[in-house]
Protein backbone atom coordinates (compact mmCIF):
# COMPACT_ATOMS: atom_id res chain seq x y z
CA UNK A 1 0.00 0.00 0.00
CA UNK A 2 1.17 3.42 -0.69
CA UNK A 3 2.20 5.32 1.98
CA UNK A 4 0.19 9.28 1.81
CA UNK A 5 4.11 11.08 1.37
CA UNK A 6 5.45 8.14 -0.60
CA UNK A 7 8.49 10.11 -2.61
CA UNK A 8 8.38 13.29 -0.92
CA UNK A 9 11.77 14.18 0.46
CA UNK A 10 12.82 15.91 3.62
CA UNK A 11 15.69 17.65 4.40
CA UNK A 12 15.53 17.62 8.32
CA UNK A 13 17.81 19.95 10.13
CA UNK A 14 16.22 19.98 13.19
CA UNK A 15 17.36 18.82 16.57
CA UNK A 16 15.77 18.54 20.26
CA UNK A 17 12.28 18.28 20.48
CA UNK A 18 9.99 20.86 18.32
CA UNK A 19 11.74 20.10 14.85
CA UNK A 20 11.61 16.41 15.28
CA UNK A 21 8.69 16.18 16.41
CA UNK A 22 6.92 17.39 12.71
CA UNK A 23 9.56 15.53 10.59
CA UNK A 24 9.09 12.39 12.75
CA UNK A 25 4.93 12.96 11.52
CA UNK A 26 6.26 13.55 8.15
CA UNK A 27 8.11 10.47 8.11
CA UNK A 28 5.19 8.39 9.78
CA UNK A 29 2.99 8.88 6.61
CA UNK A 30 6.34 7.80 4.27
CA UNK A 31 8.18 10.62 3.16
CA UNK A 32 12.01 10.02 3.07
CA UNK A 33 13.41 11.97 6.19
CA UNK A 34 17.06 12.41 6.20
CA UNK A 35 18.17 13.94 9.40
CA UNK A 36 21.17 15.81 8.76
CA UNK A 37 23.21 15.54 12.15
CA UNK A 38 27.10 17.41 13.11
CA UNK A 39 29.23 14.58 12.26
CA UNK A 40 30.73 12.41 15.33
CA UNK A 41 27.96 15.09 17.98
CA UNK A 42 24.69 14.64 16.43
CA UNK A 43 21.20 16.14 17.85
CA UNK A 44 22.32 17.11 21.30
CA UNK A 45 19.58 15.15 22.81
CA UNK A 46 21.30 11.73 21.66
CA UNK A 47 23.31 12.15 24.96
CA UNK A 48 20.81 14.45 27.18
CA UNK A 49 18.84 12.42 30.38
CA UNK A 50 20.73 9.24 29.00
CA UNK A 51 19.24 6.31 30.83
CA UNK A 52 21.86 3.46 29.17
CA UNK A 53 24.90 4.16 28.72
CA UNK A 54 26.37 4.22 25.36
CA UNK A 55 22.88 3.70 24.16
CA UNK A 56 20.86 7.26 22.15
CA UNK A 57 18.62 8.20 25.04
CA UNK A 58 14.79 8.02 24.62
CA UNK A 59 14.80 12.34 24.30
CA UNK A 60 16.33 11.51 21.08
CA UNK A 61 14.84 7.56 20.26
CA UNK A 62 11.03 8.85 20.34
CA UNK A 63 11.29 12.09 18.37
CA UNK A 64 13.64 10.42 15.56
CA UNK A 65 12.04 7.36 13.97
CA UNK A 66 11.32 6.56 10.49
CA UNK A 67 14.05 8.42 9.89
CA UNK A 68 17.53 8.23 8.32
CA UNK A 69 20.30 10.24 9.53
CA UNK A 70 23.57 11.72 7.75
CA UNK A 71 26.67 13.53 8.52
CA UNK A 72 27.40 16.45 7.25
CA UNK A 73 29.45 19.19 8.12
CA UNK A 74 27.84 22.23 6.35
CA UNK A 75 30.94 24.68 7.20
CA UNK A 76 33.23 22.80 5.37
CA UNK A 77 33.35 23.58 1.80
CA UNK A 78 33.03 20.37 0.64
CA UNK A 79 30.17 19.86 2.68
CA UNK A 80 28.16 23.00 1.58
CA UNK A 81 29.11 21.28 -2.15
CA UNK A 82 26.90 18.35 -0.68
CA UNK A 83 24.22 20.65 1.03
CA UNK A 84 23.20 22.44 -2.39
CA UNK A 85 22.84 18.87 -4.26
CA UNK A 86 20.79 17.98 -1.19
CA UNK A 87 18.45 20.86 -1.65
CA UNK A 88 18.35 19.93 -5.32
CA UNK A 89 17.04 16.66 -4.50
CA UNK A 90 14.66 17.43 -1.44
CA UNK A 91 11.43 18.69 -1.51
CA UNK A 92 11.24 20.34 1.87
CA UNK A 93 14.11 21.63 4.26
CA UNK A 94 13.10 22.18 7.81
CA UNK A 95 15.01 23.69 10.42
CA UNK A 96 14.89 24.81 14.19
CA UNK A 97 18.19 26.68 14.39
CA UNK A 98 18.61 29.99 16.11
CA UNK A 99 17.42 33.02 14.28
CA UNK A 100 20.04 33.33 11.50
CA UNK A 101 21.93 30.58 11.63
CA UNK A 102 20.97 29.37 7.83
CA UNK A 103 21.72 33.11 7.03
CA UNK A 104 25.10 32.93 8.37
CA UNK A 105 26.02 29.17 6.58
CA UNK A 106 25.05 30.87 3.26
CA UNK A 107 21.61 29.17 2.89
CA UNK A 108 19.18 32.21 3.20
CA UNK A 109 15.36 31.54 2.68
CA UNK A 110 16.81 33.20 -1.47
CA UNK A 111 19.73 31.11 -1.82
CA UNK A 112 17.66 28.03 -0.84
CA UNK A 113 14.96 28.70 -3.57
CA UNK A 114 17.60 29.92 -6.07
CA UNK A 115 19.29 26.46 -5.73
CA UNK A 116 15.62 24.50 -6.17
CA UNK A 117 12.67 26.53 -6.52
CA UNK A 118 9.82 24.16 -5.93
CA UNK A 119 11.49 23.51 -2.81
CA UNK A 120 9.55 24.52 0.70
CA UNK A 121 11.69 25.84 3.19
CA UNK A 122 10.09 25.46 6.67
CA UNK A 123 11.01 26.74 9.85
CA UNK A 124 10.75 26.91 13.46
CA UNK A 125 11.81 29.63 15.55
CA UNK A 126 10.64 31.32 19.32
CA UNK A 127 8.95 34.77 18.65
CA UNK A 128 7.29 35.98 15.09
CA UNK A 129 9.22 39.35 13.54
CA UNK A 130 9.25 42.10 16.44
CA UNK A 131 11.50 43.31 18.98
CA UNK A 132 11.37 39.60 20.17
CA UNK A 133 12.32 37.98 17.13
CA UNK A 134 16.23 37.25 17.33
CA UNK A 135 15.19 35.49 20.89
CA UNK A 136 16.39 31.82 21.56
CA UNK A 137 12.99 30.07 23.13
CA UNK A 138 12.91 26.72 24.46
CA UNK A 139 9.42 24.80 25.96
CA UNK A 140 8.81 26.66 29.11
CA UNK A 141 9.37 30.06 27.67
CA UNK A 142 7.24 29.66 25.06
CA UNK A 143 4.33 28.46 27.22
CA UNK A 144 4.91 31.68 29.60
CA UNK A 145 5.09 33.94 26.54
CA UNK A 146 2.00 32.34 24.65
CA UNK A 147 -0.05 32.95 27.39
CA UNK A 148 -0.41 29.57 29.03
CA UNK A 149 1.48 29.90 31.97
CA UNK A 150 -0.28 33.24 33.38
CA UNK A 151 -4.04 30.77 32.98
CA UNK A 152 -2.86 27.84 34.17
CA UNK A 153 -3.01 26.94 38.54
CA UNK A 154 -4.76 28.11 40.95
CA UNK A 155 -6.09 31.49 41.58
CA UNK A 156 -3.86 32.10 45.12
CA UNK A 157 -0.90 30.06 43.24
CA UNK A 158 1.81 31.45 41.11
CA UNK A 159 1.93 30.90 37.27
CA UNK A 160 2.53 27.01 36.30
CA UNK A 161 3.55 25.44 33.00
CA UNK A 162 1.99 22.45 32.00
CA UNK A 163 3.52 19.09 31.58
CA UNK A 164 2.21 18.80 27.82
CA UNK A 165 4.82 20.11 25.75
CA UNK A 166 2.65 22.61 23.96
CA UNK A 167 5.67 24.50 23.10
CA UNK A 168 7.67 22.29 21.55
CA UNK A 169 5.60 19.26 20.35
CA UNK A 170 2.69 21.71 19.53
CA UNK A 171 4.61 24.07 17.26
CA UNK A 172 6.22 20.83 15.50
CA UNK A 173 2.24 20.04 14.43
CA UNK A 174 1.78 22.99 13.88
CA UNK A 175 4.63 23.37 11.55
CA UNK A 176 3.51 19.77 10.10
CA UNK A 177 0.09 21.12 9.02
CA UNK A 178 1.69 24.04 7.14
CA UNK A 179 4.40 21.66 5.19
CA UNK A 180 1.69 19.67 3.91
CA UNK A 181 -0.55 22.16 2.79
CA UNK A 182 2.40 23.90 0.88
CA UNK A 183 3.30 20.65 -0.66
CA UNK A 184 -0.52 20.93 -1.51
CA UNK A 185 -0.27 24.16 -3.26
CA UNK A 186 2.89 23.02 -5.19
CA UNK A 187 1.03 20.66 -6.98
CA UNK A 188 -0.99 23.66 -8.01
CA UNK A 189 1.73 26.57 -8.84
CA UNK A 190 5.07 24.08 -9.41
CA UNK A 191 6.71 26.75 -6.45
CA UNK A 192 7.67 26.23 -3.36
CA UNK A 193 7.37 28.87 -0.60
CA UNK A 194 8.78 29.55 3.31
CA UNK A 195 6.60 28.28 5.91
CA UNK A 196 6.79 29.58 9.45
CA UNK A 197 6.08 28.95 12.57
CA UNK A 198 6.94 30.86 16.03
CA UNK A 199 6.51 28.86 19.38
CA UNK A 200 5.04 31.94 20.91
CA UNK A 201 2.54 32.00 17.93
CA UNK A 202 1.61 28.15 18.61
CA UNK A 203 0.86 27.80 22.31
CA UNK A 204 -1.26 31.32 22.09
CA UNK A 205 -3.41 29.19 19.32
CA UNK A 206 -3.83 26.16 21.52
CA UNK A 207 -4.67 28.92 24.45
CA UNK A 208 -7.05 30.77 22.55
CA UNK A 209 -10.54 30.12 24.69
CA UNK A 210 -8.04 32.36 27.34
CA UNK A 211 -8.06 34.54 24.86
CA UNK A 212 -12.04 34.53 24.68
CA UNK A 213 -12.19 34.85 28.15
CA UNK A 214 -9.82 38.00 27.97
CA UNK A 215 -12.64 39.59 26.17
CA UNK A 216 -15.35 38.47 27.69
CA UNK A 217 -14.16 40.23 30.94
CA UNK A 218 -14.95 43.69 29.15
CA UNK A 219 -18.24 42.82 29.97
CA UNK A 220 -18.24 41.51 33.07
CA UNK A 221 -17.30 38.75 35.60
CA UNK A 222 -16.83 35.28 34.39
CA UNK A 223 -19.70 33.48 35.72
CA UNK A 224 -18.36 29.96 34.78
CA UNK A 225 -15.05 30.57 36.93
CA UNK A 226 -15.43 29.27 40.50
CA UNK A 227 -13.65 32.93 42.26
CA UNK A 228 -17.43 34.25 40.87
CA UNK A 229 -19.15 31.93 42.91
CA UNK A 230 -17.18 32.54 45.57
CA UNK A 231 -17.11 36.68 45.31
CA UNK A 232 -13.87 37.01 44.31
CA UNK A 233 -13.76 39.92 42.19
CA UNK A 234 -12.02 39.48 38.42
CA UNK A 235 -9.10 41.87 37.60
CA UNK A 236 -7.90 42.97 34.30
CA UNK A 237 -6.44 39.47 32.53
CA UNK A 238 -7.63 36.09 32.55
CA UNK A 239 -6.77 34.53 35.75
CA UNK A 240 -5.95 31.13 37.02
CA UNK A 241 -9.31 29.13 37.00
CA UNK A 242 -7.74 25.69 38.82
CA UNK A 243 -9.15 22.80 37.09
CA UNK A 244 -12.64 24.86 35.70
CA UNK A 245 -13.32 23.53 32.90
CA UNK A 246 -12.31 25.66 29.56
CA UNK A 247 -16.24 24.99 27.86
CA UNK A 248 -17.88 26.30 30.56
CA UNK A 249 -19.54 23.22 32.06
CA UNK A 250 -18.51 23.67 35.96
CA UNK A 251 -15.87 20.99 36.29
CA UNK A 252 -13.08 20.03 39.14
CA UNK A 253 -10.69 17.07 39.92
CA UNK A 254 -12.15 15.14 42.56
CA UNK A 255 -10.42 12.17 45.15
CA UNK A 256 -11.53 8.66 44.82
CA UNK A 257 -10.54 5.81 46.61
CA UNK A 258 -7.41 5.16 47.63
CA UNK A 259 -5.86 8.71 47.29
CA UNK A 260 -4.34 8.71 50.04
CA UNK A 261 -1.75 6.50 48.45
CA UNK A 262 -2.24 7.02 45.62
CA UNK A 263 -1.33 10.39 44.17
CA UNK A 264 -3.36 9.82 40.60
CA UNK A 265 -6.29 8.23 42.39
CA UNK A 266 -8.54 11.15 40.90
CA UNK A 267 -11.38 11.78 38.55
CA UNK A 268 -12.58 14.83 36.62
CA UNK A 269 -16.31 15.53 37.22
CA UNK A 270 -18.64 17.50 34.95
CA UNK A 271 -21.91 19.12 35.91
CA UNK A 272 -23.80 19.48 32.76
CA UNK A 273 -27.07 21.00 32.97
CA UNK A 274 -28.52 17.89 31.01
CA UNK A 275 -26.91 14.96 33.69
CA UNK A 276 -27.69 17.67 36.38
CA UNK A 277 -30.84 15.22 37.45
CA UNK A 278 -28.80 11.46 37.13
CA UNK A 279 -25.90 13.28 39.13
CA UNK A 280 -28.32 13.92 42.27
CA UNK A 281 -29.48 10.58 42.32
CA UNK A 282 -26.58 9.02 41.75
CA UNK A 283 -24.43 11.04 44.90
CA UNK A 284 -27.86 10.58 46.81
CA UNK A 285 -29.19 14.20 46.87
CA UNK A 286 -32.57 13.87 44.78
CA UNK A 287 -34.00 16.63 46.33
CA UNK A 288 -31.31 19.12 44.35
CA UNK A 289 -33.38 18.30 41.37
CA UNK A 290 -35.93 20.88 42.58
CA UNK A 291 -34.47 22.98 45.41
CA UNK A 292 -34.46 26.53 45.27
CA UNK A 293 -30.92 27.44 44.71
CA UNK A 294 -30.17 24.19 43.12
CA UNK A 295 -32.42 23.40 40.16
CA UNK A 296 -30.62 25.71 37.79
CA UNK A 297 -27.44 26.43 36.42
CA UNK A 298 -27.44 30.14 37.17
CA UNK A 299 -28.67 29.22 41.20
CA UNK A 300 -26.01 26.90 41.39
CA UNK A 301 -22.97 28.83 40.99
CA UNK A 302 -22.57 29.85 44.22
CA UNK A 303 -22.53 26.68 45.49
CA UNK A 304 -20.00 24.88 43.53
CA UNK A 305 -17.78 24.10 46.16
CA UNK A 306 -20.96 22.78 48.32
CA UNK A 307 -21.67 20.94 45.36
CA UNK A 308 -18.52 19.39 44.58
CA UNK A 309 -17.79 18.57 48.15
CA UNK A 310 -20.87 16.62 47.91
CA UNK A 311 -20.04 14.54 44.67
CA UNK A 312 -16.61 14.61 46.19
CA UNK A 313 -17.73 12.52 49.27
CA UNK A 314 -19.53 9.74 46.85
CA UNK A 315 -16.30 9.69 44.12
CA UNK A 316 -14.20 8.54 47.56
CA UNK A 317 -15.67 5.50 47.70
CA UNK A 318 -15.46 4.59 44.43
CA UNK A 319 -12.49 3.66 42.35
CA UNK A 320 -11.51 6.15 39.41
CA UNK A 321 -12.58 2.85 36.92
CA UNK A 322 -15.41 2.25 39.31
CA UNK A 323 -16.43 6.26 38.66
CA UNK A 324 -16.36 5.44 34.64
CA UNK A 325 -18.57 2.32 35.12
CA UNK A 326 -21.59 4.49 36.67
CA UNK A 327 -20.84 7.43 35.19
CA UNK A 328 -20.54 6.66 31.32
CA UNK A 329 -23.84 4.65 31.05
CA UNK A 330 -25.76 7.77 32.31
CA UNK A 331 -24.02 10.25 29.72
CA UNK A 332 -22.54 12.25 33.27
CA UNK A 333 -18.71 12.91 31.52
CA UNK A 334 -15.77 11.96 33.90
CA UNK A 335 -12.73 11.13 33.10
CA UNK A 336 -9.97 8.87 35.59
CA UNK A 337 -6.41 10.83 36.18
CA UNK A 338 -4.52 8.00 34.28
CA UNK A 339 -1.01 8.02 35.52
CA UNK A 340 1.98 7.18 32.92
CA UNK A 341 2.70 4.09 34.05
CA UNK A 342 -1.27 3.18 33.97
CA UNK A 343 -0.82 4.49 30.55
CA UNK A 344 2.17 2.38 29.59
CA UNK A 345 0.27 -0.58 30.45
CA UNK A 346 -2.91 -0.09 29.00
CA UNK A 347 -3.05 -2.54 26.11
CA UNK A 348 -5.86 -0.89 23.51
CA UNK A 349 -3.46 1.94 23.43
CA UNK A 350 -1.19 -0.52 21.65
CA UNK A 351 -3.87 -2.29 19.91
CA UNK A 352 -4.44 1.32 17.64
CA UNK A 353 -0.74 1.90 17.57
CA UNK A 354 -1.16 4.97 19.87
CA UNK A 355 1.50 3.24 21.78
CA UNK A 356 3.93 0.79 20.43
CA UNK A 357 7.09 -1.30 21.15
CA UNK A 358 10.70 -0.65 19.65
CA UNK A 359 13.45 -2.25 19.24
CA UNK A 360 16.91 -1.02 19.17
CA UNK A 361 20.43 -2.13 18.46
CA UNK A 362 22.01 0.12 21.39
CA UNK A 363 19.16 -0.08 24.37
CA UNK A 364 16.76 -3.04 23.56
CA UNK A 365 13.20 -2.55 23.32
CA UNK A 366 11.43 0.61 24.59
CA UNK A 367 7.98 1.81 24.58
CA UNK A 368 7.30 4.79 22.30
CA UNK A 369 4.36 6.84 21.58
CA UNK A 370 3.46 6.50 18.19
CA UNK A 371 1.28 8.18 15.49
CA UNK A 372 -1.48 9.91 17.05
CA UNK A 373 -3.42 10.54 13.30
CA UNK A 374 -4.87 7.64 11.61
CA UNK A 375 -5.37 7.06 7.92
CA UNK A 376 -7.33 4.52 6.45
CA UNK A 377 -5.06 4.13 3.10
CA UNK A 378 -1.73 4.69 5.01
CA UNK A 379 -1.31 2.71 8.10
CA UNK A 380 1.99 3.80 10.38
CA UNK A 381 4.65 1.48 11.00
CA UNK A 382 7.33 2.81 13.48
CA UNK A 383 10.88 1.98 12.62
CA UNK A 384 13.64 2.83 14.93
CA UNK A 385 15.73 6.23 15.28
CA UNK A 386 19.09 5.57 13.36
CA UNK A 387 22.17 5.30 15.26
CA UNK A 388 24.34 8.38 14.13
CA UNK A 389 25.54 9.24 10.10
CA UNK A 390 24.20 5.20 9.91
CA UNK A 391 22.47 6.33 6.33
CA UNK A 392 25.58 8.57 5.53
CA UNK A 393 26.98 6.77 2.27
CA UNK A 394 23.77 5.00 1.98
CA UNK A 395 22.67 8.44 0.89
CA UNK A 396 25.10 10.17 -0.84
CA UNK A 397 25.17 7.01 -3.23
CA UNK A 398 21.72 6.19 -3.81
CA UNK A 399 20.29 9.98 -3.00
CA UNK A 400 22.67 12.17 -4.35
CA UNK A 401 24.25 9.82 -7.05
CA UNK A 402 27.88 9.90 -5.80
CA UNK A 403 30.54 7.17 -7.04
CA UNK A 404 32.36 5.46 -4.37
CA UNK A 405 35.66 7.16 -5.70
CA UNK A 406 33.53 10.79 -4.53
CA UNK A 407 32.44 9.54 -1.97
CA UNK A 408 35.91 8.70 -0.51
CA UNK A 409 36.81 12.09 -1.41
CA UNK A 410 34.31 13.85 0.36
CA UNK A 411 35.07 11.52 3.52
CA UNK A 412 38.68 12.91 3.17
CA UNK A 413 37.70 16.55 3.13
CA UNK A 414 36.13 15.88 6.37
CA UNK A 415 32.85 16.96 5.40
CA UNK A 416 30.88 13.75 6.72
CA UNK A 417 33.41 12.20 9.15
CA UNK A 418 33.92 8.50 9.53
CA UNK A 419 31.96 6.49 6.85
CA UNK A 420 30.29 3.64 8.54
CA UNK A 421 27.97 0.72 7.40
CA UNK A 422 24.17 1.13 8.19
CA UNK A 423 23.54 -1.05 11.22
CA UNK A 424 21.14 -4.23 10.65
Amino acid sequence: MTKALEGVKILDFTHVQSGPTCTQILGWFGADVIKVERPGVGDATRKQLVDKPGADSLYFTMLNHNKRSMELNSKNETGKEVLTRLIKECDVLVENFAPGALDRMGFSWERVHEINPRIIMASIKGFGPGKYEDCKVYENVAQCAGGSASTTGFLDGPPLVTGAQIGDSGTGLHLCLGIVTALFQREKTGVGQRVSVAMQDSVLNLARVKMRDQQRLEAGPLKEYSQFGEGIPFGEATPRAGNDSGGGQPGRILKCKGWETDPNAYTYFIIQAAVWEKVCDLIGEPNWKTDTGFATPPERLDKLNQIFERIEQWTMTKTKFEIMDLCNPLDIPVGPILSMKEIAEDEGLYATGTLVKVDHPERGEYISVGCPIKLSASPVEVERSPLLGEHTEEILRDVLKYSDEEIQTISESGAIGEVRKAAE
